[in-house]
């Protein structure tokens, strides 16, 4: 069994020094620069609420895969709200995404990002306000059946929860770069798993939203769930091996290079969302007299949207936003589609850039 605890003031007591090696500095580099190209990218779109919505919904997937949980891009962008029908992974992946924009909102009016604020992240994804869990949490095991990390009893659950919200908060207790700071403290919260249920969810979320309270982006758009999808064991062994080795540096160097990953794949993602929406742009300002930018804002918020979606965004009647909808179909910018009993008007190139598929025929 691991010996490792996730005592109080544990990340204090780490040297920073430690993380100034070679390798470490050098993807620090690397990890934020890409990072800043990102944030850069980002505030080049005019309205930043489409990123998001469009790539918030595609972090939940990806996040939610890692806890198995999976649904399909089709049934997730239908409707996108939790209150939405579909399947019971559907709607989880939609919360997902509301607990992300309740957070940011969080980190936005506060500039901290605080165990309240974390708690809420967490209720929201459960649908339930139990707070701390008052039993045990679940045993880590290896592949042979042998529990290799128990976490921290219950009665610590609060005063460690209150050393990571002050590490979180306050820079004057580790002289560090952000990026470093944010692996130990995913590392911390996975170990003091203090919920029931969401603690993998919660932590990533948590990721992006400490990275925007430093600055280092606008808005929630660096998702790593999509890396640690695709070094899912790596990600694991590497969490346990700080428990076991203490080997922090592995652990910081796997999770900037994760940053750096993504974050290029952001770069590009955003890049072409911007070049399709400018392309749309000109292309319905020309040939319509009803282009608006609550109009873009729609057919840009998620590849699909329908008839009740423009009525209510464009605040006009449903006739009216027919005959908007299917003339921007017959003019080839949306395809016009019946999946299951309503009609969707997709529109395939963001479908594209978002999920490197293309979307269902339908009937």
């Amino acid at each position: 069994m691991s010996t490792y605890s996730p005592p109080k003031s544990l990340l204090q007591a780490i040297d920073p020094a430690r993380f100034e090696t070679p390798a470490v500095l050098k993807k620090l580099i690397t990890a934020n620069r890409q990072l800043a190209e990102l944030k850069g990218v980002a505030a080049s779109i005019p309205n930043q609420g489409i990123l998001i919505s469009t790539l918030g919904l595609q972090e939940a997937k990806e996040s939610s895969a890692i806890e198995n949980i999976v649904t399909t891009h089709d049934e997730l962008f239908r409707d996108a709200s939790p209150e939405a029908p579909g399947s019971a992974a559907a709607k989880e992946v939609r919360l997902y995404a509301h607990a992300l924009q309740i957070g940011f909102s969080a980190v936005q009016e506060t500039g901290l990002l605080t165990g309240n604020h974390i708690q809420e992240i967490q209720a929201v994804l459960e649908q339930s306000r139990t707070g701390y869990r008052k039993v045990a949490g679940t045993t880590l095991k290896d592949g042979a059946g042998r529990v290799i990390y128990t976490p921290p009893s219950p009665e610590l659950l609060p005063d460690l929860m209150g050393d990571l919200e002050r590490f979180i908060n306050d820079n004057s207790l580790f002289d560090a770069d952000p990026l470093v700071k944010m692996a130990l403290i995913h590392h911390q919260f996975e170990s003091i798993h203090p919920f029931y249920d969401g603690n993998g969810r919660t932590g990533r979320i948590i990721n992006v939203l400490y990275l925007v309270k430093e600055k280092l982006l606008d808005i929630p758009v660096l998702y790593l769930s999509r890396a640690i999808v695709g070094s899912k064991a790596d990600y694991y062994s590497k969490l346990q091996a700080v428990r076991e080795r203490d080997a922090w540096e592995e652990w910081v160097l796997y999770m900037l290079d994760a940053v750096e990953k993504t974050a290029a794949e952001g770069i590009t993602t955003i890049q072409g969302i911007k070049s399709l929406l400018l392309e749309y742009k000109h292309r319905i300002r020309e040939k319509h007299r009803f282009y608006s930018q609550d109009l873009i804002n729609n057919l840009f918020s998620f590849p699909y949207t329908k008839i009740d979606f423009v009525q209510h965004d464009l605040k006009v009647s449903r006739l009216t936003a027919t005959r908007y909808l299917d003339a921007l179909a017959d003019d080839g910018l949306l395809r016009k589609s019946k999946l299951g009993r309503n009609n969707y008007y997709i529109n395939e190139p963001l479908f594209r850039i978002l999920t490197g598929e293309a979307p269902p025929v339908g009937e």
